[in-house]
This record gives structure tokens, C-alpha cells and sequence, in this order.
């Protein structure tokens, strides 16, 4: 009897240790000293690139995917027997298509949404790979995010104009602003990071291998200063002058210590360089850093109160077959991928409500009670929709490879996140159960009378403190911090 004890003690110590090499230092429930309309008080929303909803989602169970009959002609007004139909990239190697604004306009064709090849072939290329598209084998970490959380189906790029003018309207609800004094800048545009300022709302800018010195000051004919497209607020003289709001533009590294260090902002935007997903050698890595960057999260104090948003800046070129809208008089771009994630998301529910970039900042501006931008985001559907917040917060689901996928050449980032990922995926999943069980008890949010949500008081209940492992304490790296 003793025996079966010391054992059993022995085997909870070690698995006490594993636990210890990952938990934060606290993971009390945190709360915004910035008061919210919703549960809802930290908001992180990442940017990646290139993908159309079809060429990642188009075979997902439920959605508006790929329809059977369909088959894209080589040459638009030749023999439409000669037609591509949608086929799995699998394993396979593409080079990526990119897409400017004329080829996007040929692609949709008026809305006949019959030149996804043609476009290429006019270009000489072969447009043949614009049909291809991945499934759960190649993307397994995003299915099955997407079958715990939501996934948006009707969830448009804001414009056709290209990369720079749609992450544009992620962060200001309107194309570039112009500056007359200084080429290059955006002027004075508002952006949501202004009105977040000016409310006293936290927020930061998270850059993947940021360089401060890469602005748009910095641009020349043969440097374009390729950061400031994938990071808009570098456009900006104030952003770059002002050091109040230059010191919230930071490299990734920091989201991960302000996690860890109970300093997270209420609004985070991020964006990556080599794990963006433009190229298919950049898929494994990108996956890699949003499971990265959620489990994280999820084992932190904020996971009760946080939303984390993922979407791409657009379509890259690939398939899609729905017909982009005219959004308040401007023509939209293609469907691009969109997940949510929060414990108040609903679970494996796919939202058909018409969307773009703006929705997200639509719920911003509700949340924290903030005047909107420009007409764009105030008539913008928020996603709101997609949360039900009458439902008390969901316990952490930890997030693991999958099945395997095909590792294309990367880089030593990719092997980074993926040894983080698969190596330390049990323990982390202890984590999760142990945390769960001495969470903070947190109330559903009730309707009141009025219609509004009522906050409820926070519970004191911390978890018992871990001791951490040292033989373990490698885990807690992040996969940058891993590569020093």
C-alpha cells in the first residue's frame, strides 16, 4: 500500500513538474482596467496573407464550399471543354501566384467568376494552380481550430485594390490617406489605434521581426521598404514621431512576455514576414505560430476574457467562387479565411453573415465605446454574431499538430514551431485540465432588462501555486527565443 503511494506521489511530482515548466507565474482570471460592453477585454486580430476562403476552407464540412460542377476554362471564349476543375494540392509544391488588381478584375469577370485561369495565361503563365486547394491533411491545426470555434464563410477581403490598400482598411476602415508635404505618408487618416488612444484603451502593433527603421522615410526606388505595407501604421509621420504611440509598435517577441508578465494590451494587432503564408513553404510555419501564439494565450490569465481573430489581406490569386459584393458603394475583394477564437465563441459554428475587415473593427468600436472612423465601419456588420455571451466562458482547449502534415521547405523557424508544438503538446495539455479545475469562477453574462449585459463580480480563487521544472524550462521558450 505504501508503495502504490510513493508511486503514485512520484508520478503526480513529475507531472507537476511538466506543468511547472509551462504555467505563467499567475493565472488569475485578469481584468481591463478599461471598462467593456461585453466579456470581451482583450482583442488580438492577425493578419496573414494571400489565401481565398475556397483554396483553404472549399472542402470544409458545412461551409459554402466548392461546388461539384465546376471547371474553369484554359481560355475565356475558347472551347469550354478545355477546363480546370478544382484539384488537391496535397504535398505538392507551387510557387506562389500573386495578384494585382488588373488580374483580379479578369479573374472575377464582371461576377461570372470564369477567369482564374485565363488571368495567368494571359500573363504567359500557367493559371492551371489557381484551382488547386488544400485540405484538412495540409492545413490540420486550422480545421480543427475551426471545428471547436468559429469559422467565417462570408468573410470578404475589403478591396480588389491590392495588399497595401486592404490592410489599410484593416487598421482605418478607408484606402491610404495622402500626404502633399511628404510622399508616402498617409496624412492625417484616423486609424482605430487613434481612437483607442484617445479613449485611454491599451494597444499594440505586434511585428514579426520588426526593424524600426523600415518606414516609409526609409523607402527608395530600388528599397521599397517592404514592412510598411504589411505594417501600416510606418506610413504614419505621427506614429514614427510621437514616442507615446511609437513604443506600442514592437516586435512579436513581446507578445509572448506581456502574456507572461501581465501586461497584455487590450487591443493587439499582429503581423508576420516569414511565417505569412503567401508561399506554400510558409504554411507549416504560419500554422505553427497561431497555435504557438493560442496556446500561449490559453494558458495565460487572460484566456477568459480574451478574442483572437485571424484573417488574410487577400485572396493571393486562388479560386473562390462566390461573387464579391459592393460594400457601402465600393467593390469588395475576394473571400479570404477568417477564425475566431474566444471562450465565448460558439463551438463549431460556421458564420454565414456578410463580413470584411471592418466588422472586426466595428466590434471594437462597440466594445469600447469608441465614435467610428468612417462610413465604412459604421455600416459594417460587426461579429458580434459569432460569440454568445449569455454562456459562462469555455475551459482552454489545448491546441495540438494534428495529423502529420507535409513539411515543405521553410526555414529553421518552421522546424522551431514544429518541435515546439508536437514535443510539448502533452504537458500542455495537463496544463490545460489543471488550470481548468482551479480556474476563477466566472459568471455568465446576463441579459438585464434593458437588453444590456450585466458584468458579474470576479472570483478571488487563484490556482494553487506550481513549482517549475527545470529540466523542462525549455518549453516556456518561445520559438524565438528557442532560435537565439
Amino acid at each position: 500500500m505504501m508503495s502504490t503511494f510513493r508511486s503514485r506521489t512520484r508520478v503526480i511530482a513529475v507531472v507537476l513538474g511538466v506543468v511547472g515548466a509551462l504555467v505563467t507565474p499567475s493565472v488569475a482570471s485578469a481584468r481591463s482596467s478599461t471598462p467593456t460592453r461585453t466579456p470581451i477585454d482583450h482583442f488580438i486580430f492577425l493578419m496573414q496573407g494571400d489565401r481565398s476562403f475556397d483554396n483553404y476552407f472549399g472542402t470544409f464540412p458545412g461551409a459554402d464550399g466548392i461546388p461539384d460542377d465546376v471547371c474553369m476554362p484554359r481560355v475565356l471564349g475558347a472551347d469550354e471543354s478545355d477546363c480546370v476543375k478544382p484539384f488537391p494540392l496535397h504535398g505538392t509544391a507551387v510557387e506562389r501566384l500573386g495578384a494585382g488588381e488588373s488580374v483580379l478584375a479578369h479573374q472575377v469577370n464582371d461576377g461570372r467568376m470564369d477567369g482564374f485561369v485565363d488571368a495567368y495565361r494571359r500573363q504567359g503563365r500557367d493559371g492551371t494552380s489557381a484551382m488547386g486547394y488544400y485540405d484538412e491533411r495540409d492545413l490540420a491545426t486550422y480545421w480543427d481550430i475551426a471545428r471547436q470555434y468559429v469559422l467565417f464563410d462570408r468573410f470578404f477581403s475589403a478591396t480588389p485594390l491590392g495588399i497595401r490598400v486592404n490592410r489599410s482598411y484593416w487598421v482605418a476602415a478607408a484606402p491610404p490617406g495622402t500626404d502633399p508635404t511628404e510622399p508616402g505618408a498617409y496624412g492625417d487618416q484616423l486609424t482605430i489605434f487613434d481612437r483607442l488612444t484617445g479613449a485611454g484603451v491599451s494597444w499594440k502593433f505586434y511585428v514579426e521581426n520588426y526593424d524600426p527603421t523600415e518606414t516609409y522615410r526609409a523607402a527608395t526606388d530600388t528599397d521599397p521598404a517592404s514592412q510598411t505595407v504589411r505594417v501600416p501604421l510606418l506610413n504614419y509621420a505621427r506614429f514614427l514621431d510621437n514616442p507615446a504611440l511609437n513604443a506600442n509598435i514592437v516586435d512579436l517577441d513581446e507578445y509572448y512576455r506581456d502574456l507572461e508578465q501581465g501586461t497584455l494590451p487590450a487591443v493587439a494587432f499582429v503581423t508576420t514576414s516569414g511565417a505569412n503564408e503567401r508561399s506554400a513553404g510558409s504554411m507549416a510555419a504560419g500554422q505553427a505560430l497561431v497555435r504557438t501564439m493560442l496556446n500561449r494565450l490559453m494558458l495565460s490569465r487572460y484566456w477568459e476574457r480574451s478574442a483572437f481573430l485571424w484573417s488574410y489581406d487577400g485572396s493571393g490569386g486562388w479560386y473562390d467562387h462566390v461573387v464579391p459584393p459592393v460594400i457601402d458603394g465600393t467593390q469588395a475583394g475576394l473571400r479570404v479565411p477568417a477564425v475566431l477564437v474566444s471562450p465565448y465563441a460558439r463551438s463549431g459554428h460556421i458564420d454565414h453573415t456578410q463580413l470584411d475587415y471592418t466588422s472586426a473593427l466595428k466590434f471594437i468600436e462597440y466594445n469600447w465605446d469608441l465614435p467610428p472612423l468612417t462610413t465604412r465601419d459604421a455600416t459594417a456588420e460587426s461579429i458580434s454574431g459569432a460569440f454568445d455571451f449569455t454562456a459562462p466562458p469555455r475551459a482552454p482547449r489545448i491546441i495540438a499538430n494534428g495529423p502529420a502534415v507535409p513539411e515543405l521547405p521553410t526555414g529553421n523557424t518552421a522546424m522551431i514551431y514544429g518541435w515546439y508544438g508536437g514535443a510539448f503538446v502533452f504537458a500542455l495539455s495537463l496544463l490545460a485540465v489543471a488550470a481548468y479545475r482551479s480556474r476563477p469562477a466566472v459568471a455568465a453574462y446576463r441579459p438585464q432588462p434593458s437588453g444590456e449585459l450585466r458584468r458579474p463580480e470576479p472570483s478571488t480563487r487563484t490556482l494553487p501555486f506550481i513549482a517549475r521544472s527545470p529540466l523542462l524550462e525549455k518549453a516556456n521558450r518561445t520559438p524565438q527565443e528557442v532560435n537565439r
